[in-house]
């Protein structure tokens, strides 16, 4: 029987839920759509649960109109500058004469096993490679002879309270979070090619509060973070440069925007009534440019120290992949190729079946990868029961297969 997933992505400019049934391999049919503004959240972080708790109801219900199917579980994107990752390694003995799955599950609590203040909690728990006696660049060891057993682990934490009031908004409406998932991992599952994840490459997720950063080398996660500048600050900066209601300075920043001043001729203007005018005056498109630029060259430049910063800034090949809303933006590759000195590309979900008039954006990359990240899991557990009608889930280690246990561990481990 086909499988039934379910992601809500939970943005600072927009609350997206998707149902989707899993139709083959790599195919996923979506059944429903509800979108939403949102209220109540700042910079990815909650700030009102209940204008935030109504507003994630409303795209739930959305989404259960067109699709006909009852959501009670879902898995729930993440972001904010309260997110930080760091690396750690877990050693243990081999049990047998070979390394069993036993073993690699005892490594990575090991790696976990590190000082984590109490009011943070692990999101998420990623394997980036093996040492098995002392030989490392091993991607999967199972099976393999040794004594000694290391993995290497990229943890991703964030904070409990901000977790916590997310989880509550979203349980207001009556669904139960499954997992929450780090944006640029949710992103990365429809915009990266194996290709790109092995040689290496860096993908930013632009949305309205937040950019979020993620690097793969040799196909795993080395390093992840989240700025606090997205495509709201842009539109501030315009409302106040140009005097303008937020409204209208982001439908300028929309209709006549541009990363950069120097694609726009002088002669170019538009229409529009600042604060204190009762006609409409003509503003340079130039003019707007500066303000788009200053603000979008910050944010690369931001993001620029922390590859550095990473100490992985040799090992990205295959450059910068662009995505999220702001990722829209005309001139916005190219300033970002100057800034990084990096191939860059923009991406967007593809062939997507179903009810997606409005998904094939940038702006959905999180909310359709949310439910390619609910497929992988779908296929990596077995229900014991038919717990919910539309998305059985396992609810524990003895429901993985040994099938699975590959592919498994070369994605992220639900915490």
């Amino acid at each position: 029987m086909d499988e039934i997933v379910v992601g809500i992505d939970v943005g600072t400019t927009k609350i997206c839920t998707l149902v989707g049934r899993v139709e083959g391999e790599d195919s996923i049919r979506i059944l429903g759509v509800g979108i939403e503004p949102s209220e109540g959240i700042r910079r990815g972080v909650i700030t009102d649960i209940a204008a935030a708790s109504q507003v994630i109801s409303r795209s739930i219900e959305k989404a259960e109109q067109t699709s006909g199917v009852e959501i009670t579980a879902a898995l729930v994107s993440l972001a904010g500058a309260h997110v930080a990752s760091m690396n750690s390694r877990g050693v243990v003995a081999v049990s047998g004469e070979t390394v069993e799955d036993y073993d690699i599950a005892r490594a990575l609590d090991a790696a976990r096993a590190i000082a984590i203040p109490h009011n943070r909690e692990i999101i998420h728990i990623i394997q980036r490679g093996f040492v098995v006696d002392g030989q490392d660049g091993i991607h999967m060891p199972i099976g393999m002879h040794g004594y000694r057993l290391e993995v290497e682990a990229h943890i991703i934490t964030a904070a409990t309270a901000t977790v916590d009031n997310l989880r509550k908004c979203v349980g207001a409406t009556g669904v139960e979070t499954l997992q929450f998932v780090l944006n640029p991992l949710a992103s990365a599952d429809v915009v990266l090619t194996e290709t790109d994840r092995q040689m290496g490459v860096a993908i930013f997720d632009i949305g309205g509060g937040t950019t979020d950063l993620a690097l793969y080398v040799d196909g795993n996660v080395w390093h992840t973070m989240v700025l606090a500048l997205g495509g709201n600050h842009i539109t501030s900066d315009i409302a106040q440069g140009l005097h303008l209601p937020l409204a209208q300075a982001e439908q300028a920043k929309i209709e006549f925007g541009h990363a950069l001043r120097s694609e726009v001729g002088i002669e170019e203007k538009f229409s529009i009534r600042p604060f204190g005018e009762e006609k409409p005056i003509e503003i340079s498109r130039k003019d707007l440019a500066l303000i788009i630029e200053a603000r979008v060259e910050e944010i690369f430049n931001l993001a620029l120290q922390e590859i550095k910063r990473s100490g992985y800034d040799g090992l990205l090949p295959a450059g910068l992949v662009l995505t999220g809303g702001t990722s829209m933006l005309p001139g916005i590759r190219q300033l970002a190729s100057n800034v990084l000195g990096m191939p860059v590309r923009l991406a967007k979900p593809e062939n997507l079946i179903g009810l997606v008039d409005r998904l094939s954006s940038p702006a959905f990359s999180t909310s359709v990868g949310l439910l390619h990240w609910a497929a992988d899991l779908q296929d990596d557990f077995v229900p014991p029961r038919p717990r919910i009608p539309f998305f059985p889930f396992g609810e524990g280690e003895n429901n993985i297969t040994m099938a699975k246990i590959k592919e498994w561990l070369k994605r992220l481990l639900p915490y």
